[in-house]
């Protein structure tokens, strides 16, 4: 499977940190959390957020963003309320880093101004400040899993009291 990472600057709710890992349990994708984190690891509220996914989750911590580059490599895109192109238009390749900054202030501005062409925005409207930075991870995630196809992941599901191929035999198709 192609490997998609998602990148945390300094976050500061636990709650938020907990749902994002979450959706990088179910969806394959590395979490790196890039201290300082506004928690404690073992924030109960962290792990109830993220529920009974922690064994499925690929986590590393770095000290800083500077030991974050000085021990990864690969194509980074920087999501950012500031940015002036939107996250669809870009072809994510292998090895892809999505980075999200802290809740109150985002990213950095001088990494955002030193990397233009991988700076990208969630559309919104002009009076709405931003989304929730966990609902911008999934939406980050799920894009670039798409632009995929949705590698190694389940892509249907099985009712419990109902089977799919019966459908078009109750009611004349219609249940």
């Amino acid at each position: 499977m192609a490997e998609l990472n998602i990148v945390l600057v300094e976050p500061e709710i636990p709650q938020n940190t907990g749902n994002i890992a979450r959706t990088c349990a179910v969806t394959g994708a590395r979490l790196h959390l890039i201290e300082p984190l506004g928690f404690r690891i073992d924030d109960r509220k962290l792990k109830r957020a993220g529920l009974d996914y922690w064994q499925y989750l690929d986590i590393t911590y770095y000290k800083s963003l500077a030991d974050f580059f000085e021990k990864n490599n690969g194509s980074c895109y920087y999501f950012s309320t500031k940015a002036q192109k939107k996250y669809s238009d870009v072809a994510y390749p292998d090895k892809s880093y999505l980075f999200f900054g802290k809740e109150t202030k985002g990213l950095p501005e001088r990494l955002l101004f030193e990397n233009p062409e991988r700076a990208v925005r969630i559309p919104m409207l002009d009076e709405a400040r931003s989304l929730n930075l966990s609902n911008s991870v999934a939406i980050g995630v799920y894009e670039v899993l798409r632009q995929w196809d949705f590698p190694l992941l389940e892509c249907s599901g099985e009712l419990r009291e109902f089977r799919w191929k019966d459908v078009n035999h109750i009611d004349g198709g219609a249940v």
